[in-house]
């Protein structure tokens, strides 16, 4: 169609098509990105339940933290020592698999988005048209290549209860209003289609079960991620203190060198005096060197140990930085605890505590719903289907429709079950995946109680062994100061005094190993039982 322009209407045409673009492009990629990560936090706090632990630290990290997340400089400290809250609360905020966790997060929820909007309000703009100026004629126009082909308006998908879909729409057919028609302004178009399923899995069921998995998925992810936190800071701690532990080593190590260095000097003055052969004073000069080689290499493995945990802290390996000794001494000081619960305790306590158990149950019930609804699918399908369509008058405004003059129907959608090949394969596959997730579950409750079962003996062996090794270090430090003496006396040799002094220093590691293995045991313990809760600021409680 063509009509005659007016240089007005030409004017109001090309403002019109400008305004549509500036509209169209108006909002910049920031405001997307705001406007996504808005919405998807506003998912994960609904659906974020209180028995998950705080609802702390699991923004990813170009978007603005909470008031109570852990808000800490990817910097060394001025005094070089990172202590244990500072070293948990700098990788909270800056370990690249933290950051990795939090992010599948944030796309799981964005995915929720995606489901969700199909069946919300969607605008919608199209154009098609074209202005014609011909050579030789004061003639111009402006056309269209259909009778609605300028809409503006918006669809929106319903879907009801266990399946019943409802499409409504709103166009405004406008290129006319554009191009001056003197017949009309503009001109609307209000539809509306209803589906219903009678009879098997049609219309919308087979989508609201796929919203309904959209829906359940983010709140296993969250699970999962807070499930994660707990094993995150075990890791974390435990590595703190096993670097501690490889500098307590060295600081071992450079004891017992000193030891040995100040026995070889001891037995090269008495072999001056004629009282110890020069044996004696050679077999003491290897110890030394033995010794000297001990903490060469008890350096290297703290050195390679601290640069492994600088990247757990996203720090450069080369930053000049050490970790705070003074936990070392503070976790001596508090020794270890007594166990306070019984096996059976611990293991009912883990079957209602643990978030990955949560996670398997609630899968039983996905299977399941996916039985049904291939089932369903097997028999006759018959869906029952209703229309309308109303436009407005052409020559009044365009909101008063002509609901008299509206098409309107009603029908049914039938499909017999002449042949249910593909039907029948979905149905036995989601018997044999129900059947699946059941072992699933019943094996992961026999992991749980494995692993608790595991760390609570580990526990135990560890505070045991905790209490043999520190009675081990004192008789190891009273052998060595009575060899001292037996020595002078002439009443032992000089190889007893220094495999005594071999065995100081085993007992001394061994029982920092021992107390940062109960540590770890207690840890993984909580962990595994599903009691422990990882504060806003990282650590634990």
């Amino acid at each position: 169609m063509f009509y005659k322009l007016r240089p007005i209407t030409l004017l109001y045409w090309g403002l019109g098509i400008v305004a549509i673009f500036c509209i169209a492009g108006g909002c910049s990629s920031e405001h997307y990105k705001a406007e996504a990560d808005k919405e998807v936090y506003q998912i994960i706090d609904s659906k974020w339940q209180g028995s998950f632990g705080s609802k702390v630290n699991y923004k990813v990290s170009d978007v603005p933290a909470s008031a109570n997340d852990v808000q800490i400089k990817n910097a060394v400290p001025s005094s070089n020592a990172i202590s244990l809250a500072e070293a948990v609360a700098m990788a909270t905020a800056h370990n690249r698999a933290y950051q990795t966790q939090k992010e599948a997060l944030y796309l799981s929820a964005l995915s929720l988005t995606d489901e969700r909007h199909k069946y919300a309000r969607q605008w919608f703009g199209t154009i098609d048209g074209s202005y014609v100026s011909r050579a030789g004629e004061e003639e111009t126009s402006v056309s269209g290549t259909g009778e609605n082909n300028t809409l503006v308006g918006f669809d929106q998908l319903h879907l009801i209860g266990d399946g019943v879909l409802v499409s409504t729409g709103l166009a405004v057919d406008w290129i006319r209003f554009l191009s001056g028609d003197p017949r009309t302004s503009l001109r609307s178009v209000l539809s509306a289609t209803v589906t219903a399923p009678i009879l098997g899995s049609g219309a919308g069921k087979v989508a609201r079960e796929q919203l309904t998995q959209a829906e359940r998925q983010v709140l296993y992810d969250i699970r999962s991620f807070n499930r994660y936190r707990k094993t995150f800071v075990v890791n974390i701690v435990t590595a703190y203190y096993n670097v501690l532990q490889q500098r307590d080593v060295v600081t071992n190590a450079e004891n017992n060198y000193k030891r040995t260095v100040e026995s070889k000097e001891r037995l090269e003055m008495e072999s001056e005096a004629g009282r110890k052969s020069r044996i004696d004073v050679d077999e003491a000069e290897q110890n030394v060197l033995a010794a000297e080689s001990r903490v060469v290499a008890a350096q290297e493995r703290y050195e390679q140990s601290l640069d492994v945990f600088k990247i757990s802290l996203s720090l450069p390996t080369d930053a000049n930085v050490a970790l705070d000794q003074n936990e070392l001494k503070i976790l001596e000081e508090m020794g270890i605890s007594e166990i306070e619960f019984t096996l059976e305790e611990s293991i009912e306590t883990a079957l209602l505590q643990r978030l990955d158990l949560y996670n398997s149950a609630d899968s039983i019930d996905d299977a399941l719903r996916n039985v049904h609804l291939a089932a369903e699918g097997l028999g006759p399908q018959l869906n029952l289907t209703g229309g309308a369509n109303a436009a407005s008058r052409e020559e009044s405004n365009f909101s008063s429709f002509q609901f008299n003059r509206g098409t309107y129907s009603l029908g049914f959608d039938a499909d017999l079950p002449l042949d249910r090949k593909t039907q029948r394969n979905d149905y036995r596959e989601a018997l044999i995946r129900l059947e699946r997730q059941q072992r699933q579950y019943e094996e992961d409750m026999d992991s749980i109680k494995l692993a608790v079962r595991g760390a609570y003996r580990r526990l135990k062996e560890t505070a045991d062994r905790y209490k043999i090794e520190k009675n081990s270090l004192k008789l190891a430090d009273e052998r060595v100061e009575m060899n001292k003496v037996l020595l002078d006396a002439g009443r032992v040799t000089t190889r007893i005094l220094l495999l005594s002094q071999d065995s100081l220093l085993a007992a001394q590691n061994n029982v920092t190993m021992a107390l940062i293995d109960n540590l770890d045991a207690k840890l993984s313990f909580y962990r595994d039982v599903g009691i422990m809760q990882v504060r806003p600021d990282g650590m634990w409680e």
